[in-house]
């Protein structure tokens, strides 16, 4: 059975899998999405039941439109062998239109800005819970310096114990997550069944009319506060590779049922205490916690702990996994990726993990409280929701050839989603400025790679393979050269075997000339398929040099050194690559000799014909490659006998006007 097949088989295993990786941000959402809304509207003193009741259902409505319609019927169709997400997505498209790469950059940036915000709110807003029982309230004190330290030591420890995977404690997070979603449906329907009259708000039309009524201070702002309540809704789609679109089709209309009764009882906890002094009397009033009985309360601080925990956990190694996609893509530098557990899919990224972990921290300190957060959480997805729309327009329209659905769909959804973009722009000056500054730095990363890259790829000369046959050869057979390695391999761009870059062969016979028994010239090509791996070769008629395509998918590691072993091992099968004396070794003889990498490096010079534009970009991408390290662990050639080589990007433009003379 096949990984797609796996995780194509329903059954409880798979249930409790899809809870655990899934549905941790959107899980919880309950703790803050009411909170928001009445805070909003001045305060529960302020508001009254057609609020409360019109409120419900606007949230009712937005998970049911852009949850269950946009992301599970209709998002999880589009799939890329089983993969999902935006850059998945990006795959089945971007042969459609150059433009295309833009709002998939846009929609990316904004996912990993999401993946700051989310265990920032989510802790936070858990730790504040503790607020909600009388002797941790008296604990805690009147600031907020003890809730920040307890919401900084649960993130630092979270984001410490990435390094050692999260395999171990990742089986425990579907069964926690069917007790927290059992709680949450459980305790909302125990309230609810004490005003039934709550279920008016199934009806659409008090969503309609709330937005216009006199009774919500906010207007049309108050879908800022709303949307909250559908955040997480994008993992639906970029989660389908983990868990499999059955078994999300199955699991989210149990997931969808608690969310929807727990808001219900929290509304109806709402209308029966609105009027209450003592309950007015409240600071930063919680309604998720305070509709509790006191005795259940703990139970309920410690359980959305655990679900903010694993939502964070799901944000953190969501993260991973763009920033992975995103350097096979070319729209991000290549880092270190690690695999620090068995299982599939799993990888952890040091500089990520540390850069996440950082601005977490930032975050928390800054805003100092789960509500002044909730106020920069949301806006950054709004904007991805969009570009997501925009893409699937061209998936449905072009790709499938629907034009009528593609139409309907876009004007449907982006109109919907642009609505809650310029609500939750109401919030832009009280926080939402944090997650659009975190969101344009990411973007500016992924431009200045992507420019950069074009820039190198244009300012290439390309030599005809063939013509300089007989050169190599001519320096393979001069003994007077000291013997450089048995294989000497280049890593080259593109898949035409025809050609090679000129530089490259300045490097073998100009440059230190290198002798070789062997030429290597491998390229890495990523592919749409994200678990493809299947290489090809051209000989050029010799058996000394051999052109090597290796075609991975992008969620595949590029670990060059093992799959060009593999190769090597083929054609000494086949006879294509003589045998090579090595006789030194721990190992005994060998068929196989030594291998030596070259890596050729672009450097800027200090003057070059290049608009400024592009020159800002350039550097910029250069000084992005060396914070972001070295890039041999991406490609697997960290223990490898490497040699790195820079060349000048652009021959210098301007002419010497002034000659030294000699004396």
């Amino acid at each position: 059975m096949n990984q797609s097949d796996y995780k194509e088989k329903f059954g409880m295993g798979m249930f409790l899998v899809a809870l655990g990786i899934v549905y941790g941000d959107i899980g919880t959402s309950p703790m803050y999405v009411m909170k928001s809304i009445v805070e909003g509207n001045g305060g529960i003193a302020q508001v009254d039941r057609e609020f409360i009741v019109g409120s419900l259902s606007l949230i009712i409505w937005t998970i049911t439109l852009l949850t269950t319609i946009k992301h599970v019927l209709i998002a999880l169709r589009a799939d890329n062998h089983g993969e999902g997400g935006i850059f998945a997505l990006y795959s089945l498209i971007r042969h459609c239109g150059k433009w295309l790469i833009l709002p998939t950059m846009i929609g990316g940036c904004t996912m990993l800005a999401d993946g700051v915000l989310t265990p920032a709110v989510t802790v936070t807003t858990a730790v504040e819970g503790l607020r909600s029982i009388e002797a941790m309230d008296a604990f805690l004190g009147s600031g907020q310096a003890v809730v920040i330290v307890i919401a900084l030591a649960i993130i630092s420890l979270l984001f410490i114990i990435q390094r050692s995977g999260t395999s171990s404690i990742g089986k425990l997070f579907g069964p926690v997550m069917m007790v927290w979603f059992l709680f949450l449906g459980i305790t909302g329907l125990w309230l609810s069944l004490g005003d039934l009259s709550i279920l008016q708000a199934l009806n659409p039309v008090y969503a309609i009319k709330i937005l216009f009524s006199p009774d919500n201070k906010e207007g049309f702002l108050i879908l800022g506060s709303v949307f909250l309540c559908t955040t997480g809704a994008e993992a639906l789609y970029t989660d389908m590779g983990h868990v499999g679109r059955n078994n999300i089709f199955i699991s989210w209309p149990f997931v969808k049922i608690c969310l929807i009764l727990n808001y219900m009882g929290q509304c109806t906890w709402i209308i029966q205490n609105q009027g209450n002094p003592v309950i007015q009397a409240i600071e930063d009033l919680n309604p998720f916690y305070m509709m509790l009985p006191e005795p259940l309360r703990p139970v309920a601080i410690l359980l959305s702990a655990l679900a903010a925990i694993i939502a964070s956990q799901a944000l953190i190694s969501g993260s991973y996994t763009l920033v992975h996609e995103a350097a096979s893509l070319d729209l991000m530098p290549h880092l270190n990726v690690q695999y620090p557990s068995d299982t599939k899919g799993q990888i952890y990224i040091p500089f990520v993990n540390n850069i996440l972990w950082f601005f977490c921290a930032l975050v928390v300190l800054y805003f100092q409280s789960g509500s002044r957060m909730e106020n920069a959480y949301g806006l950054a997805i709004t904007i991805s929701m969009l570009m997501m729309t925009v893409m699937f327009c061209v998936y449905i329209g072009v790709v499938h050839k629907q034009r009528i659905a593609a139409v309907i769909f876009t004007v449907v959804f982006f109109a919907l989603e642009g609505v809650f973009f310029v609500s939750s722009l109401g919030k832009f000056m009280a926080g939402g400025y944090v997650a659009i500054i975190i969101s344009l730095a990411i973007l500016f990363i992924m431009i200045c790679w992507y420019r950069g890259t074009q820039i190198e790829q244009a300012q290439n000369i390309f030599l005809k393979m063939r013509e300089h046959l007989q050169d190599i050869k001519d320096l393979q057979m001069d003994i007077t050269i000291p013997l450089c390695s048995h294989n000497m391999v280049y890593l080259v761009k593109g898949n035409e075997s025809e050609k090679i870059d000129r530089d490259i062969l300045y490097s073998i016979l100009d440059k230190d000339p290198k002798r070789a028994e062997a030429y290597w010239f491998v390229s890495v090509n990523t592919t749409d398929d994200p678990y493809q791996k299947n290489y090809e070769v051209e000989t050029y008629g010799t058996d000394y040099i051999f052109r090597v395509n290796l075609y991975l998918g992008y969620k595949v590691k590029p670990s060059v050194n093992i799959y060009l072993r593999q190769v090597v091992h083929d054609l000494l099968a086949t006879g294509e690559l003589p045998k090579q004396d090595k006789r030194h070794s721990i190992y005994g003889p060998s068929d196989v000799g030594s291998f030596k990498f070259c890596m050729i490096r672009k450097m800027m010079p200090k003057e070059g014909d290049i608009g400024a534009a592009d020159d800002l970009l350039l550097r910029a991408k250069y000084t992005i490659r060396l914070l972001g390290g070295s890039p041999l662990q991406w490609f697997g050639l960290e223990t490898s006998n490497l040699i790195i080589e820079y060349v000048p990007l652009f021959l210098p433009q301007r002419q010497i006007q002034d000659r030294l003379e000699r004396i």
